[in-house]
């Protein structure tokens, strides 16, 4: 029990800081710039800019027929956390309007920066199980019908009619130029910080002398190696094929082990988003 409580309650501490990052981001570099942060904050942002209304409150009037429509379609624990995340960035979002600076900077550090800086915020947010509402849940519901339309697909669809308002709004082509390197920008960040310190290389080895290479493998750089049985397509031949999971530092070591038992080995290498397992990131 003391454990569950403690965890709401770093939940909660997490949702206020990535919240408050992420509208430092918006008030302080995003709005003042004419450059929308896409999603209902950047409706938010749009409809302050045109008729002054408080970017916070109308955030969080927006998101309320959309988490009642995320609870009778999706529920579960994701909802009741984002509608929490969401009340806190709502709340958030008002108070830095209030007391924080404005910078009315060359906006192309505008957008870099800000999309940085939302990107950090945002990811503190969904690294504890929540997202900050609004279009995500637009997203996961609309998935949910048409499984082809992966959601960060979805999401970008979304994001791209939002800056179309901003533009119109804001009557400015470039605010949408500026618009797409923020996003841009933020999810790299966001990318990075979710998934960077687990990313690899997933190397698939066809070779005449899979015990050797397995063996000097498991030695040199410590990475387990599994090994499947397969049969040549063109050629009909049982041969072994060698899955290995490392990081991209560790692939030159590969490289040079397979060269040393067998020149006629073929390989691929892939790109892994994100590792869990024995000597890389446990699962939580």
């Amino acid at each position: 029990m003391n454990k569950k409580i403690s965890r709401i309650g770093i939940d909660i501490l997490c949702y206020i800081i990535g919240s408050l990052i992420y509208s430092a981001a918006v008030s302080m570099f995003i709005s003042p710039n004419e450059i929308s942060p896409g999603g209902l904050t950047g409706i938010a942002t749009v409809l302050n800019y045109l008729f002054t209304l408080p970017s916070g409150i109308t955030l969080f009037l927006l998101n309320i027929p959309l988490i009642l429509l995320g609870f009778f379609k999706l529920g579960g624990i994701f909802i009741v956390k984002t509608s929490i995340a969401t009340i806190i960035l709502s709340a958030s979002l008002t108070l830095t309007d209030a007391i924080l600076p404005v910078f009315q900077v060359d906006k192309i550090l505008a957008s870099v920066f800000g999309g940085i800086i939302m990107g950090l915020g945002l990811s503190i947010v969904m690294r504890r199980g929540a997202s900050t509402g609004g279009i995500d849940i637009i997203a996961k519901i609309i998935n949910k019908r048409f499984r082809h339309l992966t959601v960060g697909r979805l999401i970008l669809i979304i994001d791209a009619f939002v800056i179309v308002i901003a533009t119109i709004a804001y009557k400015n082509l470039e605010s949408a130029l500026y618009s797409i390197v923020a996003l841009y920008a933020s999810s790299i960040v966001l990318d990075t910080v979710l998934y960077g310190a687990d990313k690899g290389k997933l190397i698939y080895i066809v070779t005449q002398f899979p015990q050797d290479v397995c063996n000097e493998i498991n030695t040199v750089i410590s990475r387990g190696v599994t090994i499947i049985n397969a049969k040549g397509g063109y050629t009909g031949q049982d041969r072994a094929l060698l899955l290995c999971t490392v990081r991209r530092y560790e692939v030159s070591a590969v490289y040079n082990i397979v060269d040393k038992y067998d020149r006629n080995a073929f390989i691929v290498l892939s790109d892994v988003g994100e590792i869990i397992g024995e000597g890389f990131k446990r699962m939580n």
